[in-house]
């Protein structure tokens, strides 16, 4: 058992130190002396009057030359239509949603809905609670995609900010750790790949053929979902390091990190029961029990843990407190296991069923 464990944490280090080695190349790759294309940002808001005057300060200001910023309205009731309605530039395009319709969740349906009025040569999709770095992210972010191949998709991890970092420093532990971002441009597999659904940037054309919203209308975990969908049809997404152009404040307590967590730590580890128990397991024994019964694994994990979030920005006191950070989620996931079995999810204020996580096809609109 404890050569297993042993064994678990050696991958975790190799994958984690290919991963860094990996971000660090490719952060200096930008396409040079090209024009530039214009940019559609699609943007779904649902109660976000409290975060889209930071979105809009940090867009609206960019030196980009040819961009619009399209906002879809999906039945907010805190005041977003009417700070929407207020902002006064034209660059800025709202939509005010008229109800979602069966089959959809409503993220999915507000970027659907966007990116059929869209008119940019390239889309980027970013969420409501996320902020560009600086008056020149945009054109950075726009020169690193056209330095991909054509059919390619710029996702990655922005900087993460607010609330809850005891859990939300998981994430880029989780991605770092867990997944060797190298092979994904390499191997076939669709399952070796994923979109970050707060931010990914993608050519108008290429959307258009394959509509990945519209291919999956039903789905919590859409980014995740999207990314396999892409790559399957021979578009590739990309993840690399976005820290120094986009930042994502996703949570403001560790109340709200829990309960948007909740609604997606089942799916995230298979969303089926024998999946689950699978992932739960393993997720339990190598981060919870292992360091309860070694000072070898407890040094590993903090060493692991510590690493992650130098580069990931996240400060001390979250690293220190690692131990607890995971038997948090292994609770967490639990807690996310049980309610989706009860169907008694919710986010934004709506009920998510399990007969909306099944992926079927669109029903006409």
């Amino acid at each position: 058992m404890n050569a297993a464990l042993a064994l678990a944490y050696a991958v975790l280090g190799l994958i984690l130190v290919v991963n860094l080695a990996h971000l660090f190349r490719r952060r200096g790759l930008a396409a040079r002396d090209i024009e530039l294309p214009s940019i559609s940002i699609l943007v779904p808001a649902r109660n976000e009057a409290h975060n889209l005057p930071t979105l809009f300060d940090s867009v609206l200001i960019q030196r980009y030359p040819t961009f619009d910023l399209h906002v879809y309205d999906d039945g907010s009731e805190d005041g977003t239509w009417a700070l929407l309605a207020a902002v006064d530039d034209c660059r800025l395009r709202p939509v005010r949603g008229e109800g979602l319709p069966s089959g959809w969740v409503g993220k999915v349906h507000a970027l659907y809905q966007l990116s059929r009025r869209a008119e940019g040569d390239v889309l980027l999709f970013l969420d409501a609670d996320a902020r560009l770095a600086d008056p020149d992210a945009l054109e950075r972010l726009v020169r690193r995609f056209l330095a991909l191949p054509k059919l390619a998709v710029l996702t990655g991890i922005p900087r993460l900010e607010g609330g809850g970092g005891a859990l939300v420093s998981l994430i880029p532990f989780t991605l770092l750790t867990q997944l060797p971002l190298p092979l994904i441009g390499l191997v076939r597999a669709k399952t070796l790949s994923a979109v970050n659904g707060q931010c990914w940037m993608i050519r108008r054309s290429v959307y258009s053929e394959h509509e990945p919203h519209r291919a999956h209308p039903g789905e919590v975990l859409e980014d995740v979902h999207i990314g396999r969908y892409l790559k399957g049809r021979g578009v590739s997404p990309y993840i690399e390091n976005l820290q120094g152009e986009v930042v994502v404040r996703m949570y403001g307590s560790l109340r709200e990190a829990w309960r948007g967590f909740r609604k997606n730590a089942y799916l995230i580890m298979g969303g089926t029961v024998p999946t689950f128990l699978v992932s739960y397991t393993l997720f339990v024994a190598v981060f919870c029990l292992a360091p309860l019964t070694s000072t070898w694994f407890l040094g590993a994990l903090y060493g692991l843990k510590a690493i992650s979030d130098r580069w990931s920005g996240f400060p001390l006191t979250t690293t220190l407190i690692a131990p607890l950070s995971f038997l948090m989620t292994a609770v967490l996931q639990l807690d996310s296991a049980i309610s989706h079995w009860l169907n008694r999810v919710r986010w934004k204020e709506r009920s998510v069923s399990r007969s909306s996580l099944s992926g079927r096809a669109a029903p006409p609109l």
